[in-house]
């Protein structure tokens, strides 16, 4: 066309002409600019993008996260606990809105669903417990200074003067020279726990820092493993000792259950858990120890040393729980979207539909805990992705999209599936999880959770690059989130996983930058994480969480539609598992 307009014009042999001359000059020059900028435009490294424009989270509908986000956290589905009417209503309302969008029934026997069978337990107030510490009685209140619940499937913890023992951080991992039990016998005895793990607070010039990754939490510092660890040793229970930066959240997040907890049935001769496990608040550790004669702070210092050996407290605990206990029934939600040309290759996207029901009233007397942030919009974010895929032409590899129960439990609804497989992980590509995604608006940088493990972290990097967004690294990886998600059940089985959560540190917004994001994230964790408070609210700007949904999008879409099989980097604990089946993946 530019060519076409300039051979129609005809120059006059007169002084006009040299007007003219210069006029087509000038006409030349400014479509030469308009050429050279196209070319700019189209020759631009992806960065150029502004992370603030619609094209940053392209193509996800603002409007339909929004209002998938509104109905899931809404009061009708009473705070989505399972086994609840309020997951009778969730999980219609979930498959539903898969049917909708045109996607195939991805669970047992040809329906939407995966059973998930589960015990439900509630430790039943008044709850009181009795320490004995060299020749006094002391009286703990829960849940001011200690919080518990029961996973085993009983009418009624009661222990009776069962000796205490201090484990320091309770990990035995041969593969790091470390052991924190030596010949100690913990059979019917409370083991109290450190939280976290030894590199946590590890002092510069420490000859064993560094065994446990440096800051960045490994798996012996989850809660879970130390009772874990705690019922292969043959405690009666497992107490934590809370402090909040090692937590990685405040003692209101600690007692949300409200003594509540959900496990999955054991299977036939399996190991029992612990009969009493929880919490106790850091002052009252400090107490114990010191009638032993020892200082906390000491005592940590030895417990990072590598030479600790468990301190015998000098004391016991009872206590007499009434727990009303039932079975239920949950379920996994699973639609799918057959591939192809290699249908037998799945890519799962997925989040948890679950939340933490009803609870006890805050200040405003709201007794619903909705889940607004967790999970309900990572859900909405799932539901969109979803959306496009089922729109567009059809992918080469079949896309899962999952919606999974008992997260808030332990994770419960993502392993239960993991370890009983509709599809399985030797030909799963990788798996992509969405949860907790931030309100406050655009953001320039996109949080990675877990760096180092897998070559999805440069599939990140490069869609986030096109988005005009850099890719920043978990400003508190000492917090474990990549153990907290439900990647991780699918990433001890190998597959390749990608967590895209806000918590990990404040995002870099576009108003207000990282001040503004790190704000975001520490007056949500503090105040509304598993909290009333955490609702939907028309005032959300979600064009941040739109980006992280459009990124998972765009990385499952150039999975989906090639042959590549992401792989984990070199010195990663899943490379080993995953090396194992990779005859299946020729």
């Amino acid at each position: 066309m530019i060519g076409c307009q300039f051979s129609a014009i005809r120059l006059a042999p007169t002084a006009k002409a040299a007007d003219e001359r210069r006029r087509v000059k000038e006409v030349r020059m400014r479509w030469m600019a308009v050429v050279l900028a196209g070319l700019a435009v189209l020759a631009a490294p992806a960065g150029a993008t502004d992370p603030a424009s619609p094209e940053s989270y392209a193509p996800i509908d603002l409007q339909r996260l929004s209002d998938w986000t509104r109905a899931l956290a809404s009061d009708e589905l009473q705070g989505r606990a399972p086994g609840t009417e309020g997951e009778t209503r969730t999980i219609a309302y979930l498959t539903e809105q898969f049917r909708a969008l045109g996607l195939e029934p991805g669970g047992e026997n040809g329906g939407w669903t995966q059973r998930v069978p589960l015990v439900h337990t509630q430790v039943r107030s008044p709850a009181s417990f009795t320490v004995s510490s060299h020749g006094e009685a002391l009286t703990l209140q829960s849940p001011r200074d200690i919080y518990v619940n029961t996973a085993r499937e009983t009418q009624n913890v009661r222990i009776a003067d069962a000796p205490m023992v201090f484990v320091g951080y309770g990990i035995t991992a041969p593969e790091r020279s470390w052991d924190d039990f030596g010949d100690v016998d913990l059979s019917g005895k409370i083991a109290v726990f450190l939280v976290n793990d030894p590199d946590f607070e590890a002092a510069e010039g420490d000859p064993v820092a560094g065994r446990f990754g440096g800051r960045a939490m490994t798996y012996y510092g989850r809660w879970t493993y130390k009772f874990e660890e705690a019922a292969r040793r043959g405690a009666i229970g497992a107490l934590v000792v809370h402090e909040t930066e090692g937590a990685g959240y405040g003692w209101n997040t600690v007692q949300a259950p409200a003594g509540e907890n959900y496990s999955v049935v054991l299977a036939e001769g399996a190991r029992p858990p612990v009969l009493l496990q929880g919490w106790i608040q850091r002052e009252i550790a400090a107490d114990l120890l010191r009638r032993a004669g020892q200082d906390f702070e000491a005592v940590k210092r030895q417990a990072r040393s590598g030479s600790f050996r468990p301190i015998d407290l000098g004391a016991t605990f009872s206590t007499d729980l009434p727990v009303t206990v039932e079975r239920v029934e949950s379920h996994n939600v699973i639609a799918r979207l057959p591939g192809a040309r290699r249908p037998n290759e799945t890519i799962m996207l997925a989040g948890h539909w679950d939340a933490y029901g009803i609870g006890p009233a805050d200040a405003r007397g709201d007794t619903i805990r909705n889940g607004a942030h967790d999970d309900a919009v990572g859900i909405a974010g799932v539901l969109e992705i979803a959306r496009h895929f089922a729109a567009g032409p059809r992918p080469d590899r079949t896309l899962l999209f999952a919606a999974w129960t008992g997260e808030e439990r332990g994770l419960l609804g993502s392993e239960y599936f993991a370890a009983n497989p509709i599809y399985p992980a030797e030909t799963m590509v990788a798996s992509l999880a969405l949860d907790t995604l931030q309100s406050a608006g655009a953001a320039r940088d996109v949080i990675l959770i877990g760096q180092g493990q897998s070559s999805l972290e440069d599939l990140m990097a490069r869609f986030a690059r096109e988005q005009g967004r850099t890719v920043t690294p978990d400003a508190q990886p000492q917090r474990g989130l990549f153990y907290r998600a439900d990647h991780f059940p699918f990433a001890k089985r190998g597959v390749p996983v990608l967590l895209l959560m806000a918590l990990g540190g404040g995002a870099d917004l576009v108003n207000g930058g990282r001040a503004a994001g790190d704000r975001w994230v520490s007056e949500f964790t503090a105040n509304c994480y598993h909290q009333p408070c955490d609702e939907w609210r028309p005032d959300w700007d979600l064009r941040g969480a739109a980006q992280d949904v459009s990124l998972a999008y765009r990385i499952a879409r150039h999975l989906a539609t090639t042959a590549e099989w992401p792989q984990w980097r070199d010195g990663s604990e899943f490379r080993a598992v995953r090396e194992t089946s990779a005859d299946r993946r020729r």
